[in-house]
């Protein structure tokens, strides 16, 4: 196809802009104080968020690899792009302007490889997750059939690991 090019440099460019701007926020000297005290809430929300996206990435599975239902399917696939995309703006909101909150428990063996795992493959997921949305808006099934092998795996673990560094991490505060 012609536009693949375009629309795969295009991909590669936003996998590549995403983290470097999560890390400059998140990494930065002074938060920005634009939003608000709301913003303090925003774990809260992620972990619902992340939760739906669970959730709805397994029906998606089920409703396809069971039911060969590919409407829903796409439906419930599109629903989780969407929890995704409010997921990472919120995400940034938080992260660019209120300070980080550091893990006190006593589990940090269990929290911190789970909290370096979701963070580096919440990396490598979303040039999957592009491609396979690509691949489907564009029909070209095999190709996507091919990504979502990896992409559903390393995406649901890393809704399912955000949920569990939240609760983790959320007595702290």
């Amino acid at each position: 196809m012609k536009n693949d090019s375009i629309y795969k440099n295009l991909i590669i460019s936003i996998s590549i802009i995403v983290p470097i701007v999560v890390a400059l926020l998140l990494f930065m000297p002074s938060k920005i104080v634009l939003f608000g005290d709301w913003t303090s809430k925003l774990p809260h929300f992620n972990a619902i968020i992340n939760t739906s996206t669970s959730i709805f990435l397994l029906f998606s599975f089920y409703f396809i690899k069971v039911k060969k239902n590919v409407k829903l399917h796409q439906s419930l696939n599109t629903i989780s792009f969407i929890f995704g995309s409010i997921f990472l703006v919120s995400y940034i909101i938080y992260h660019s302007s209120v300070e980080s909150t550091s893990y006190q428990g006593n589990f940090g063996y269990i929290y911190y490889p789970t909290l370096i795992s979701h963070i580096l493959l919440s990396i490598v997921v979303v040039p999957f997750v592009l491609f396979a949305f690509y691949f489907a808006l564009t029909n070209q099934i095999n190709k996507h059939k091919k990504v979502v092998k990896y992409t559903f795996p390393i995406w649901l673990y890393v809704s399912v690991s955000g949920v569990i560094v939240y609760l983790m991490i959320s007595p702290y505060y």
